[in-house]
């Protein structure tokens, strides 16, 4: 018989719910909604959506312990920088309990866009998150695109495109 702290248990009984509700298709978001706004400290100050307005918003919820978003920080980085000029702003909403795991994580993988910290879970509830990563295309008008639930190499390209697209879109 094992037996573990208290702490990992709760980790590990949390990541098997995010897991088993990984193929769930429902989402309390549809797109065309508007995209709940939010104002999160983050690593340089308050983040609120609102002050995206007119840009397209590349929102994902993360977690230091989640492997698949540790993966995806790579292509954020470059999807940031690839398309900054043209609009794009992403922000990363770390969902860890505790701030320091995430600030941990990012010494070892750093981010090149806007990370936010949301302890309290009331932002992923209010976008229905379901699973990690999860993320939200959000047009420059403020409505929801598309989501997307967990991150692997065969996504990048169908992400990549639906940015594209995005931008090129009429205001």
């Amino acid at each position: 018989m094992v037996i573990f702290p208290k702490k990992t248990l709760k980790t590990l009984l949390f990541a098997s719910l995010l897991c088993l509700s990984c193929n769930a298709t429902s989402y309390a978001l549809e797109a065309g909604s508007k995209a709940p706004d939010f104002s999160l400290p983050g690593v340089q100050g308050t983040v609120e959506l609102s002050s995206t307005a007119g840009s397209v918003v590349y929102v994902d919820f993360w977690a230091s312990w989640c492997g698949p978003c540790k993966q995806s920080f790579a292509w954020m980085n470059a999807m940031q920088d690839k398309y900054r000029a043209q609009g794009l702003k992403i922000i990363g909403v770390n969902l860890d309990t505790k701030t320091e795991d995430a600030r941990k994580f990012l010494t070892q993988t750093p981010a090149h866009f806007t990370v936010a910290f949301e302890s309290k879970g009331v932002t992923p509830k209010n976008y229905g998150v379901k699973g990690m990563p999860t993320s939200f295309l959000v047009g420059r008008d403020g409505k929801i695109i598309f989501q997307h639930l967990g991150f692997k190499e065969a996504d990048r390209e169908k992400l990549e495109k639906e940015i594209k697209a995005a931008l090129e879109a009429k205001k």
